[in-house]
């Protein structure tokens, strides 16, 4: 009898922790859930502030990617815009077209992060200052636009694609950057599709260039 009321015992008193344990982690959960942090609960709260930095958050990388990348890709178009006229080369005419194609629409979107973010759009003109590491990203300094700009033919077609591949890896190199320090989804995809493309080009302009 004396053993029957002592596992009795036992069993309310796990019964009622077991009660009191539910009670405290319900509270707990209420306090979580009003404030939308958990501050008190680090183990809640670590999923809870790494999902949206997937998703919607951005940082200073992301920034930098989307503020250099635009005046990059401006000086490319630019640059492919003088191709219909002075190329001799159908296949460089071809590879102009296809730039102009891949990077207006990329402006656009780099442009329209910026504005939400709340951050200035660079002006047209602008030389890319604000390029990774300080350097100039592979863009082509004035006396070097100037030299494109009255080449024809052939040796348009070699200057180009001289210039241009210097162009791609500093687009390369910038997007490897977003990659590795960025936090906004959309940016860092991006990044990973320029990579890839001017990598292709970079090959595509190499062969025709001999330089295989």
């Amino acid at each position: 009898m004396i053993r029957t009321r002592s596992v009795f015992r036992r069993t309310v008193v796990v019964a009622a922790a077991s009660a009191a344990a539910f009670v405290l982690a319900a509270c707990g959960g209420d306090g979580d859930d009003s404030s939308g942090h958990g501050s008190h609960n680090s183990n809640s709260a670590s999923p809870a502030a790494s999902a949206p930095a997937s998703r919607g958050q951005h940082n200073a990388a992301d920034v930098a990617f989307a503020a250099g990348m635009i005046p990059h890709h401006r000086q490319a178009v630019e640059m492919a815009d003088l191709a219909p006229e002075r190329a001799q080369s159908a296949e460089v005419k071809k590879l102009a077209a296809d730039i102009k194609k891949a990077q207006d629409p990329e402006i656009k979107t780099l442009s329209g992060w910026l504005t939400s973010w709340g951050e200035q759009v660079p002006a047209q003109g602008a030389m890319g200052h604000s390029m990774h590491g300080g350097a100039s990203g592979g863009m082509m300094t004035v006396q070097e636009m100037e030299r494109l700009e009255k080449a024809s033919g052939k040796a348009f077609d070699t200057a180009f694609m001289d210039l241009m591949i210097k162009h791609h890896e500093g687009a390369v190199a910038m997007a490897e950057t977003e990659q590795a320090d960025g936090a906004y989804g959309p940016a860092k995809k991006m990044a990973g599709q320029i990579i890839t493309s001017q990598s292709a080009e970079i090959e595509r302009m190499n062969k025709l260039l001999g330089n295989d």
